[in-house]
């Protein structure tokens, strides 16, 4: 039986009323807990970032953001995987509701960072996905992780799903376009424009390498030879001026709370 698409919303919307009606307090309550943990994740990230910025005069984090996923979207994935609706659901079966986004300026950071975090004693690692490693058919690249985090609550400790991706500056760029290309239906040259979105993000990964290469050379003054004979420059005992210093911690992290259902693994 074929059901019109504005008798489905109407479908949707009256087991959304009615879930939300019947497990209000419940619900409210979850989400504060995912909450919780994506300002304990927060935490960790800034206080590794500043102690790279200390240490080693660089933050290897451009930016972070953060989102719990939206009531209307939490009900529709659980329908559309054919999970149980309930609360209890939500939190046995969906790993995305709480999604923190950490940019970084280099792979080598992604990783670097990714580590530094999972390596703390409070910090349980669900699942890794390496899609920069991978990358997906169709050229996205992240690092996604799901983590299990303590939050302290007046009755006790409680450990909570997060889900952390970790991307640099140009494969955000390539994701964010991408992610609002899909939703474009019945394109008549589809293939052609995925091709085209394909070869984009092979040539950001490139230049991702060849900004991580100059990064080092700056950083070890490991010149090529065939560069220094051709260079009238010379950077003497002048030292290497980090712009990330010059950015205020208001500046530096961008806390978002959205529906952005691309933080799914």
């Amino acid at each position: 039986m074929n059901i019109d698409p504005k008798d489905k919303r109407d479908i949707f919307e009256n087991d959304r009323s009615h879930f939300m009606l019947e497990n209000a307090e419940t619900f409210l309550k979850l989400m504060s807990h995912y909450e919780c943990a994506m300002m304990e994740v927060e935490t960790k990230l800034k206080v590794l970032n500043s102690e790279f910025s200390l240490l080693y005069e660089r933050n290897p984090i451009e930016t972070i953001k953060s989102r719990l996923k939206k009531p209307a979207s939490i009900l529709e994935k659980l329908k559309r995987k054919g999970f149980p609706i309930s609360v209890e659901s939500i939190e046995e079966n969906l790993f995305d509701i709480a999604g923190i986004r950490v940019i970084c300026s280099f792979p080598e950071y992604i990783y670097a960072t990714a580590e530094l975090l999972v390596q703390q004693d409070d910090i349980h690692e669900i699942e890794r996905k390496d899609y920069i490693s991978h990358p997906k058919e169709n050229g996205y690249r992240s690092l996604h992780l799901i983590l299990e985090v303590p939050i302290f609550l007046s009755t006790g400790k409680k450990f909570v799903k997060v889900e952390v991706q970790f991307r640099t500056i140009a494969m955000d760029f390539w994701a964010s376009l991408d992610h609002k290309l899909k939703y474009k239906k019945n394109l008549e040259n589809a293939d052609y424009i995925a091709h085209q979105l394909k070869e984009c993000a092979d040539i950001i990964s490139s230049m991702d390498r060849k900004m991580q290469e100059i990064r080092s050379m700056i950083d070890s003054r490991n010149y090529p030879p065939e560069l220094m004979e051709n260079s009238d420059f010379d950077y003497g005992d002048e030292e290497y001026d980090d712009s990330y210093d010059e950015v205020s911690w208001s500046d530096s992290y961008d806390f978002v709370y959205s529906n952005d259902d691309g933080m799914s693994i």
